[in-house]
C-alpha cells in the first residue's frame, strides 16, 4: 500500500524511538480517568450508540459476558498499550499481525488495531509455523500480537529469520471492567483512511496473495448485509468458524457488532456441544442457565452436515428442544455459504428444523458478500446463491465469447444457458493485491464505458428467472437469480466438446445414497479432451453394491446416475478414498486432490 507523503506526515512523530525486542501487554492492570480517543470510523461510532449494557460478546462455555460499554473500554485499553510497544503515529497504515483464540481476546486486539488505524492482519492458530512466516515475510508486518495461550506459537515463528522480523507483544488477557466507568471516550474528528483489514487467499493456484480491505470497504460489506440480512440488537448470534476468514470475521463479527447484535463463541466446533447450546434454552430443567435462544447461525455446509449425522445420538429430551431452537421462531436465520450446499443437507435440515430453509449465498475474500437468496422463504430457490447483495454490481461475461451477458440474453441461438464469468464492482470490492501489482492487474478489467474497473472474480454462473421468487419485500432481491457453475479453472470441465459443471455432477451424486463425499474433477484424456473422474468416500452402511460384499463400482455409479444426468456428464472414473482433505471453511483443493490421487500428468 503506498501512503502519501502528506499522510505519513500526519501519521508520524518527527522524534525518534527505541523499539524493544518484545514487550508484554497487561491490559488488567490499566485503569485511567483521562480522555480518551478513538478514530472517526463507523464502528466505532455505532459502539458508543449502542446501549452500553447490552451485551456484545459470549464465551459459551463460561456463559461470561462482556457488554457494549465494556467493550468500548477496553479497546481504548488495548490501544494505549500497543502505544507503548510502537509509537502511536508509526503504526498508522502498518499491518499488525495477531495471534488469538475465537474470544473476547480477539475482538479487543481487531478493534483496538482498527483504532490506531493500522491494518488488522489476523493468523490462523491451526496453521504450521513456516506458513505464519510467509505471511509474516510478504505482509512486512511491523508488529506481532499474541494472547499469553499463543504466545510459544508466536515465539516458535520468530525463531527462525525474516526480512523484516517484526515486534512480539503478549496480550495477558481481558479482565471486564478493567478500565474505570468514568473514563470519558470521545471520536476523533480526523481519520486518515489508513487502517484496514487484510487476509490471504488460499493459495488454490498460487502463493497465496494478500488482500487489503480498507476500513471503508468492510464497513460497506457490514452495511450491505445488514440491509440484506436484518442483523439487530435483538440478534444472537451463535460463532462457530474461523477468524482468519472474510466468513468468520466481518459476516459473523464485525457486521453484527456494527449493528448493536451480540456474539457467542463456540469454537472449536463441537457437533454436540452445538446441539446442547442450541437447545439449552428449551430444556426445562436449564432455567439456572438463563441462556438465550439463537436467533442467528451462519456456517458451512460440513458443520450442518454434522449436526444432522450427531441429531441421532442425542437423547430423546434434547433432541425435542433442539428441534425447537432450530424451528423458524427461534432460529430467525440460517445461512449456509463458503461451499456448494448439496440439495441432500438443505432438504434435511428443512425437515428437521420443521420449515427453517438454509439461506444460500456466495462471496470471497476479495467482495466480502457479492450474492444472496432472500429472507422469505421463497426466495430460498435450491442451488441458487440469489441475487446480487445491496449496493454491489454484478455483471457476465460470456466464458466463450468475452461478451457481457444483459439481461434477457441468458440463452444461446439453440436454446441453451449462457455460462460467464461473474466480475463484480462497488465499494465492497476490494483495491489491489499486498505487494502484487502483477495479480492485482490482471484480476480487474476496465470498462468500456468509463466506469470503474470490474473485479474477475474466476467463478462461472449462469443466470434465470425463477417463478414464484422475488416474494421478500426487500428491493435487491428481484429479478433473475444466479446459480453457480463453479471455478473457471477446476470446475468446468469441458469433454467431448461439452461444457460439463462438477458442481451439478456432485450434487446428483451426492443425492445417492451410497455417496458421503464427493469431489467431481477434470482429467486429462486425448479421446475426450478431458474426461470426467469422481472422487468418492461411501457411506459405510451403504457401501455394498447388493452382490455379496462387492463395494460400490464405477458401473454402479454409472447406473445410479443414468436417469439423473446426461451421459456425456457421467464421471468415467471412480476413485474410492476414506477421506477428502478439506480446509476450516469445507472447501477441497481440487489441483492437490488430483495430484495426490492420480498423479502430476494428471494435472489440466
Amino acid at each position: 500500500m503506498l501512503v502519501p507523503v502528506a499522510v505519513r506526515a500526519v501519521c508520524r512523530r518527527l522524534s525518534p524511538f527505541s523499539l524493544p525486542r518484545a514487550f508484554r501487554l497487561d491490559i488488567q492492570s490499566l485503569s485511567y480517568r483521562m480522555a480518551s480517543t478513538l478514530p472517526n470510523l463507523p464502528i466505532f461510532q455505532a459502539i458508543t450508540k449502542h446501549k452500553p449494557t447490552s451485551t456484545a460478546i459470549v464465551h459459551s462455555d463460561s456463559n461470561q459476558t462482556f457488554s457494549y460499554g465494556t467493550l468500548l473500554r477496553d479497546v481504548v485499553a488495548a490501544k494505549k498499550q500497543i502505544s507503548q510497544i510502537l509509537p502511536e503515529s508509526s503504526i498508522c497504515g502498518e499491518r499488525i499481525a495477531f495471534l488469538a483464540e475465537n474470544s473476547y481476546s480477539y475482538v479487543v486486539t481487531f478493534l483496538a488495531i482498527l483504532a490506531h488505524e493500522a491494518v488488522a492482519l489476523p493468523l490462523a492458530p491451526s496453521f504450521p509455523p513456516a506458513e505464519l512466516r510467509y505471511i509474516l515475510d510478504n505482509s512486512q508486518a511491523k508488529l506481532l500480537l499474541s494472547t499469553s495461550g499463543l504466545a510459544t506459537k508466536a515465539k516458535e515463528v520468530l525463531k527462525e529469520g525474516l526480512q523484516r522480523e517484526p515486534v512480539l507483544g503478549v496480550i495477558e488477557g481481558v479482565k471486564q471492567d478493567s478500565i474505570s466507568n468514568d473514563a470519558k471516550i470521545q471520536i476523533d474528528g480526523a481519520s486518515s483512511g489508513l487502517g484496514g483489514f487484510m487476509l490471504y487467499t488460499s493459495g488454490t493456484t498460487s502463493r497465496p496473495k494478500g488482500v487489503l480491505l480498507s476500513t471503508s470497504v468492510i464497513t460497506a460489506q457490514a452495511r450491505s448485509l445488514i440491509e440484506a440480512w436484518n442483523y439487530t440488537p435483538a440478534d444472537l448470534l451463535l460463532h462457530l468458524l474461523p477468524l482468519h476468514h472474510i466468513h468468520g470475521t466481518i459476516n459473523a463479527l464485525f457486521t453484527p457488532l456494527l449493528a448493536g447484535s451480540a456474539v457467542e463463541f463456540l469454537f472449536p466446533f463441537n457437533a454436540d456441544a452445538t446441539w446442547k447450546r442450541l437447545a439449552a434454552p428449551f430444556l426445562s430443567h436449564s432455567a439456572s442457565d438463563a441462556r438465550r435462544p439463537i436467533t442467528f447461525l451462519t456456517a458451512v455446509p460440513t458443520i450442518y452436515n454434522r449436526l444432522l449425522s450427531a441429531y441421532d445420538t442425542l437423547d430423546h429430551d434434547l433432541q425435542e428442544a433442539a428441534q425447537v431452537a432450530i424451528s423458524p421462531i427461534n432460529l430467525r436465520l440460517n445461512i449456509s455459504g463458503s461451499a456448494a450446499l448439496p440439495t441432500s443437507i438443505r432438504s434435511a435440515w428443512t425437515n428437521l428444523s420443521h420449515g427453517n430453509v438454509l439461506l444460500e449465498r456466495y462471496g470471497m475474500t476479495e467482495v466480502g458478500m457479492a450474492l444472496s437468496c432472500g429472507l422469505h422463504p421463497a426466495d430460498r430457490v435450491d442451488g441458487s446463491v440469489g441475487w446480487p447483495l445491496p449496493s454491489v454490481e454484478v455483471r457476465l461475461v460470456d466464458t466463450d465469447t468475452n461478451q457481457i451477458i444483459s439481461e434477457g440474453q441468458e440463452l444461446d441461438q439453440d436454446g441453451r444457458e449462457r455460462e460467464g464469468e461473474i466480475q463484480l464492482r462497488g465499494p465492497t470490492v476490494f483495491s489491489e493485491y499486498w505487494r502484487n501489482p502483477k495479480a492485482s492487474e490482471a484480476e480487474f478489467v476496465r470498462d468500456d464505458g468509463g466506469g470503474g474497473k470490474w473485479f474477475k472474480t474466476g467463478d462461472v454462473a449462469i443466470r434465470r428467472r425463477v417463478d414464484g421468487t422475488g416474494q421478500s419485500s426487500q428491493r435487491w432481491a428481484k429479478g433473475p437469480i444466479y446459480f453457480i457453475r463453479g471455478r473457471k479453472s477446476v470446475d468446468i470441465i469441458k469433454t467431448g466438446g461439452e461444457k460439463v459443471s462438477a458442481l451439478e455432477v456432485e450434487r446428483e451424486l451426492l443425492s445417492l445414497p451410497q455417496v458421503s463425499e464427493v469431489a467431481v474433477v477434470g482429467l486429462p484424456s486425448e479421446k475426450w479432451g478431458q474426461k470426467i473422474a469422481a472422487v468418492i468416500v461411501l457411506d459405510p452402511e451403504q457401501a455394498s453394491s447388493g452382490k455379496g460384499s462387492k463395494k460400490w463400482s464405477a458401473m454402479d455409479m454409472r447406473r445410479a446416475l443414468r436417469d439423473k444426468l446426461a451421459n456425456y456428464k457421467i464421471p468415467q472414473e471412480l476413485k474410492l478414498v476414506e477421506n477428502i482433505p478439506r480446509n476450516a471453511m469445507g472447501k477441497i483443493n481440487k489441483k492437490i486432490l488430483v495430484k495426490d490421487l492420480f498423479g502430476e500428468s494428471s494435472i489440466s
